[in-house]
């Protein structure tokens, strides 16, 4: 699953085609197998942009998702179908994402869809490609739902969520998917105030089942809600305690940050591979594959080129698909020019 020194990965999210932006917000114009035929001409779309940049491992995209974790509460019993946004006016950015109420008790008695997302993934990609699918862990999916008298905080939500989470994941695993990553980026957000060794034992109860039997990673990040972060933007709270994750290999967010705490992968690699963020979503300055090859080689500096992959900070869901596109081609070519000084 791992062949490659410098593997050239992507997070999970793509951006929308302008089409199926359109095409979401007017699903009323469109009979149940136009939509089936649009989102498989979206998917398509996505991996033939993967694949042209050269990436080593791709993803669907995320193309039938409506955010890399909002859209999943459709698949959720107990929640209400009301949405509360605290903010709507104003500049965007995290506080107007909207929260639900629950009314029951959570369940998700047909999954999360994710299996779904793997086996269209699946049937449309270049046979021998290399591909990843991607699941929410339950401490960022709790973070729009509201507690209430049955869930009493934001803890006793995960728990409802983990064990949701973790039939996904051995369902993935069943469906023949060789590489996950488990979305945790709420985890790396809030470790300067939540207890990490909490968060830690949260993580790896919710990967067991899936532990051994594909290669596992885990996303985390800073936020990217339009072009903004959300959370304590360190990696030094983290440490130790994330060391202890149940992964294969571990993504963090440094082109973002000017590369700040670099010196710290080398922490991470004790223990697992590190995905290192070397294209900045949140920015539409077009890295060249000069400036890719020196933020690699930059790495080099802390670990061995065979526990190094390159990916873009985040998913790419909140850039625009032209940049996207120039993003990933350039990543992937600064990587070769590095690959070529090994």
């Amino acid at each position: 699953m791992k062949s490659l020194p410098i593997r050239t990965i992507v997070i999970g999210s793509y951006p929308f085609p302008a089409w199926l932006e359109f095409a979401s917000q007017n699903l009323d114009k469109f009979g149940q197998n136009d939509i089936e035929e649009m989102i498989d001409d979206a998917v398509i779309a996505a991996i033939h942009d993967q694949v042209s940049a050269g990436l080593d491992l791709i993803t669907d995209g995320e193309q039938t998702r409506l955010d890399f974790n909002l859209s999943f509460y459709g698949f959720l019993q107990g929640i209400k179908k009301e949405t509360i946004s605290p903010r709507l006016w104003g500049p965007p950015a995290h506080d107007q994402r909207g929260k639900h109420t629950l009314d029951g008790e959570l369940a998700a008695p047909n999954g999360l869809g994710v299996v779904t997302e793997f086996q269209r993934l699946k049937h449309l990609a270049p046979e021998g490609q290399a591909l990843k699918a991607s699941v929410p862990g339950p401490f960022t999916l709790s973070g729009r739902l509201l507690p209430n008298k049955q869930y009493p905080d934001r803890f006793a939500i995960t728990e409802a969520l983990l064990p949701i989470v973790r039939n996904e994941l051995e369902a993935l695993v069943a469906a023949g998917c060789q590489e996950i990553t488990i979305d945790e980026p709420s985890m790396s957000c809030y470790a300067y105030k939540e207890d990490t060794k909490r968060l830690v034992d949260i993580f790896n109860r919710t990967v067991e089942p899936a532990v051994g039997k594909c290669r596992l990673s885990t996303h985390l990040c800073f936020g990217n809600y339009k072009g903004h972060p959300v959370g304590y933007r360190r990696i030094a709270p983290m440490l130790p305690d994330f060391l202890d994750f149940k992964v294969d290999e571990v993504h963090v967010e440094m082109a973002n940050r000017e590369f700040a705490e670099i010196e710290l992968i080398a922490e991470f690699a004790k223990n697992m591979d590190v995905a290192v963020g070397v294209i900045d979503v949140k920015s539409y300055y077009i890295e060249t594959p000069e400036d890719i090859a020196a933020r690699i080689e930059n790495c080099l500096e802390y670990i061995s080129a065979d526990k190094l992959a390159v990916a873009p900070d985040c998913g790419l869901s909140q850039t625009a698909r032209w940049a996207a596109k120039k993003k990933l081609v350039n990543m992937v070519a600064g990587a070769s020019m590095a690959r070529e000084k090994l």
